[in-house]
């Protein structure tokens, strides 16, 4: 047998029995009743996520370029393990952080956290491609300094 009504006659049956003993109306409120509040722990965690993933990233990259200064060890292929899972972690991190911010002006979480990956995933993969054709530039000895004025370098 349910504890909760399931139609509205059943709800004033329950009402009249008095099956809720000595609870008042906000206990009962509290007990049928999600408690629901804005995302703000998911964006505080995937804010934190994003950054502790992105300090990892930056000082594997800046290892791996100290070791091509020092001995010359290849740049490429950049992608591997350790690499893979921090920029992973960056990307996690960063879309839930969006889509908790998303969250807390009224957007359902289905719809924050698809807008949220589609924009993290489209970024980081932009990103990713960049960075490897910096590190190629790099490894060839053809890198100069970049101008970010100049967009058409980047495409």
């Amino acid at each position: 047998m349910s504890l909760a009504p399931i139609n509205l006659s059943e709800a004033a049956q329950d009402m009249a029995s008095g099956d809720y003993g000595d609870l008042d109306a906000q206990e009962i409120l509290l007990e049928f009743a999600p408690f629901l509040q804005p995302p703000y722990v998911v964006a505080g965690v995937g804010l934190a996520m994003g950054v502790l993933c992105g300090l990892t990233f930056a000082r594997l990259v800046q290892d791996k370029l100290n070791g091509w200064k020092q001995d010359r060890l290849a740049l490429l292929p950049l992608g591997c393990f350790e690499t893979n899972l921090s920029y992973t972690g960056i990307v996690l991190g960063i879309t839930l952080f969006i889509g908790g911010s998303l969250q807390v002006f009224s957007f359902a979480a289905g719809a924050a956290y698809l807008v949220a990956l589609l924009l993290s995933l489209a970024t980081a993969g932009a990103l990713w491609v960049q960075l490897e054709r910096l590190m190629l530039q790099v490894e060839n000895g053809t890198f100069s300094a970049v101008d970010f004025d100049n967009f058409d370098q980047f495409f």
